[in-house]
């Protein structure tokens, strides 16, 4: 039980190091990708865009990482943590990084998730130090006090919430691989033209299906293309801006007339580069003004907009007026409005449009000058036709790891502190159903 385990000296049963420091004129060496602190999430890394940093030959050991190494934040979010699974080789940390290798005796993951529940407990804080930016230093990490169970006790802990974990991880791989192949098709049809390239090259011809083209849409598309201002475009189908097809629905809500329960979707809430919304808030402790949106419409960052986040509302709610808040004018063109404004070159022209230098911002009024070439009504009726079962089993996966992530959320403290064994949690999750 919780009184039977020891509380430990973390600094007795773990092997910490901080990463190099970031300084270009003095690095000597080979260069190596390095994680950041912006690297590292909560069980998870950010690995897109790693940049490089020198390394020599005697450094490669202190600051290397191996596989099962748990990588924990000196600062930002000091105790923010993942465990490294090796995702890509030769990896090292920048100082802004603690490299924890947990001796016998101590389980990594028992640890992450000892981490996760301290940080949010607040048990982390007394540790920390700076006023502005928090920081916890290797000396202060090695005198945290963690709970000791039984190493069989600490794996079964682990395996019980990290079971959740891989849930939701698969759930959220599984909306990745549904908006690859919904961005595929919205760039085969509307951006390469491959249906009417494919009846110009004779690849498609009538009665024949190719590759996500059936037979029977045949008819459907031109077999010529003719000069635009816009480059060569399919026959018949229609010049346009963002602003002729959408619109920016603009209701404003104030503070007291927010209920304190509605979800609220902020810029730190939206992923990059992915139009599943996964993550939001709750309006409570609201100071300003929030723009109102609901299911189903499209969330745009307008500020820094080159970070790329863009995504579909899962639930109605309130959002920073730092997000568009983007609807179609015509519901059977949602699918080519969502491919339009999620797509790379709409994110490229709204960063080069945006204003200000340190907080560059877009806005809807340049937003909707973005020209682009629209498919006739049967086209895009059909795109939406096609798409929508994917945007709606993406918006139920977000749900069902949320319901997931309260499970874990719920049964950590209580498997931490040892006031539930691990067997009444088994029996708690068979009757919870996960």
């Amino acid at each position: 039980m919780a009184g039977e385990w020891q509380m430990v000296r973390l600094g007795d049963y773990v092997d910490s190091n901080l990463g190099k420091m970031l300084d270009a004129n003095k690095n000597k060496g080979v260069p190596r990708p390095y994680l950041g602190n912006s690297n590292v999430r909560w069980g998870s890394f950010e690995l897109n865009d790693l940049a490089l940093m020198k390394f020599e030959e005697g450094e490669e050991e202190r600051y290397g990482i191996r596989d099962g190494d748990l990588i924990v934040c000196e600062g930002g979010e000091p105790g923010r943590c993942a465990v490294w699974r090796e995702q890509v080789p030769d990896m090292k940390i920048q100082k802004a990084l603690h490299r924890i290798r947990p001796k016998d005796g101590l389980n990594n993951y028992y640890l992450f998730y000892w981490f996760m529940l301290a940080g949010r407990a607040g048990w982390l804080e007394p540790f920390f130090t700076g006023t502005t930016i928090k920081h916890l230093t290797g000396k202060a990490l090695s005198e945290l006090k963690v709970p000791l169970p039984p190493i069989e006790e600490q794996r079964a802990i682990a395996h019980i919430l990290g079971t959740l974990d891989d849930k939701i991880e698969n759930l959220r791989r599984q909306n990745e691989t549904l908006e690859a192949m919904a961005r595929a098709l919205f760039k085969a049809w509307f951006v390469d033209f491959e249906p009417v390239r494919a009846k110009i090259e004779g690849r498609w011809r009538r009665g024949e299906m190719l590759p996500g083209l059936p037979a029977h849409l045949y008819d459907l598309f031109p077999d010529r293309l003719v000069e635009s201002e816009l480059g060569e475009i399919p026959e018949g189908w229609e010049r346009v801006t963002l602003g002729d097809i959408a619109e920016h629905p603009r209701r404003n809500i104030q503070p007291d007339a927010i209920d304190p329960d509605t979800p609220y979707i902020a810029l730190e809430h939206m992923p990059k580069h992915s139009i599943a919304l996964s993550d939001w808030g709750f309006a409570s402790g609201i100071e300003s003004n929030k723009f109102a949106f609901r299911k189903s419409e499209i969330l745009f960052g307008k500020l820094r907009p080159y970070f790329h986040k863009v995504g579909v509302a899962p639930i109605n709610g309130v959002c920073s007026t730092d997000i568009v808040v983007i609807a179609p004018k015509e519901r059977y063109e949602f699918a080519f409005v969502l491919g339009l404004v999620s797509s790379d070159q709409f994110v490229e022209f709204t960063s080069a449009g945006s204003t200000g230098t340190k907080m560059p911002r877009t806005s809807w009024t340049d937003m909707a000058r973005y020209e682009t070439v629209r498919p006739p009504k049967s086209i895009a009726a059909l795109f939406t036709e096609t798409i929508q079962p994917t945007i709606e089993r993406i918006i139920t996966s977000i749900h069902e790891s949320r319901t997931l992530a309260h499970l874990r959320d719920t049964l950590l403290p209580k498997l931490i502190s040892g006031e539930l064994r691990v067997k009444d949690a088994e029996a708690f999750l068979e009757r919870a159903g996960a």
